[in-house]
């Protein structure tokens, strides 16, 4: 999705020198001078990130704030503020604006605070309907893989095929379940979600066919199955590797023939509905050993995904967790922390052996300031307060792009070279200058 940033400063310095530095970042920036003129601009539909100034000859940070809330609503406003007008951009939270940043302005932090603000307004609920986002907003991720995987998922939602999803243990495979649902022709109906580890073979029986009353001691009264309630829609077996093999036998007979029986009663009932398995074996490999029923397994298989663990797509990690900070700071309605280059770093040298489930417990301890059990981000370094001079930010980008391409490729000097074009010489020279060790940036082994 397009970042557009609305830039506010009575100054032409500074929109001038924060525009070309915002453009640099992949933002699509529109800078004022005249508060008056960018106001009239903002249509009532518009959604984007405003960066005012707090303090401008002809209004103010809350007359600023008002305005745009008034003439477009869904807008996130941030504010710049110099040290003496702190209390004023406080204030002006209070009453609605997303976050301020104090002047002089450091870059990490602006990108940081922008790239949240526009990622609250893609996931705002009022954005539009729920099935009209884009893939993007739901199968997140930057990589390859991911870029494959939601491909896939709309190839495959067109069709209705059942599937089966392989992955290990928190690599989203229910997020993607609930993709090709919403993606199909059948949004409109019923997912229904069942896990089939740790119940009892009778227990799923019965949760998945349902029973007619007095079928058993405990049944008073007619139950309706999770197949049954998913007619017209999806159903949703997870673990099903778990699934007992009697079970397996009936579950076969409504893929085959889209019929089932509840328990205790005759009657055949017609269902419509897409299967969607998930699993963190390997189902191939389980019905050779006589552990899953391998005509069961041929007949889910018509598909498949396979998703990666994070720890090998970790291009996805910072995509994942800016995301899942979003999420947060909207659940624990607390204001989106700042995430440093440094911490970055940390969160791409961790193994995640719990994968995205991981991930996503780590956002939520750090947008609550806790600390908990696994892995967490420790603070970031106290920033001083003076502007870097100009050398000293080139210097800083520089070292910033081969973090990030030794971050993405696991420090392969190989790649990192192909990635930035650099002969290894030269690469080797500026790892040198900047303190990178490439045997920083590889997997871990104890993870």
């Amino acid at each position: 999705m397009e970042k557009r940033i609305t830039l506010i400063d009575d100054e032409i310095d500074v929109v001038e020198a924060v525009s070309e530095m915002l453009e640099l970042e992949g933002f699509t920036v529109s800078g004022f001078t005249d508060p008056k003129v960018a106001l009239k601009l903002l249509t009532p539909d518009a959604a984007q990130v405003v960066l005012c100034d707090v303090r401008m000859p002809e209004l103010d940070g809350l007359s600023m704030l008002d305005a745009i809330q008034h003439r477009a609503p869904r807008c996130k406003v941030i504010l710049m503020s110099g040290h003496g007008d702190i209390p004023m951009a406080i204030e002006a939270m209070k009453l609605g604006a997303f976050d301020f940043i104090e002047k002089p302005l450091q870059s990490d932090e602006l990108v940081e605070k922008l790239s949240l603000a526009a990622s609250h307004i893609e996931q705002s609920p009022d954005l539009t309907s729920e099935q009209a986002l884009p893939i993007e907003s739901r199968v997140i991720g930057s990589s390859a893989h991911m870029e494959m995987i939601r491909n896939q998922v709309l190839a495959l939602a067109r069709t209705g095929v059942d599937t089966i999803i392989n992955g290990e243990t928190g690599t989203g495979k229910e997020v993607i379940a609930r993709a090709l649902h919403q993606y199909s022709a059948r949004k409109d109906k019923a997912f229904v979600a069942i896990n089939c580890g740790g119940m009892t073979e009778s227990i799923i029986e019965s949760e998945l066919f349902g029973h007619e009353a007095g079928s058993f001691t405990s049944a008073n009264k007619k139950r309706i199955g999770k197949i049954e309630q998913a007619n017209g829609g999806t159903l949703f077996l997870d673990e099903i590797e778990s699934m007992p093999i009697s079970v397996q036998i009936k579950l076969l007979r409504v893929i085959q023939e889209r019929v089932i029986e509840r328990v205790g009663g005759n009657e055949l009932i017609p269902v419509d509905i897409v299967v969607l398995a998930a699993s963190k074996a390997d189902l191939s490999e389980l019905s050779q050993r006589g552990e899953f029923r391998s005509d069961l397994f041929y007949r889910l298989n018509i598909a498949s995904l396979n998703l990666l663990p994070l720890r090998e797509r970790k291009e996805d990690i910072q995509s994942l967790f800016r995301h899942f900070v979003v999420q947060a700071s909207q659940k624990y309605k607390t204001r989106p922390s700042t995430l440093y280059a440094e911490q970055i770093q940390q969160l791409c040298r961790h193994d995640w052996p719990g994968n995205v489930r991981e991930l996503r417990n780590v956002a939520d301890r750090f947008v609550l300031g806790i600390v908990g059990e696994g892995f967490d981000l420790h603070s970031p370094p106290t920033q001083g307060t003076e502007a870097f001079a100009f050398e000293q930010q080139m210097e800083q980008y520089e070292r910033n792009v081969l973090t990030e391409a030794l971050i993405e490729t696991s420090g392969n000097i190989n790649e990192v070279s192909v990635r930035l074009n650099l002969p290894r010489k030269t690469l080797y020279r500026k790892m040198k200058k900047h303190q990178l060790d490439k045997e920083n940036f590889k997997p871990s082994r104890d993870g």
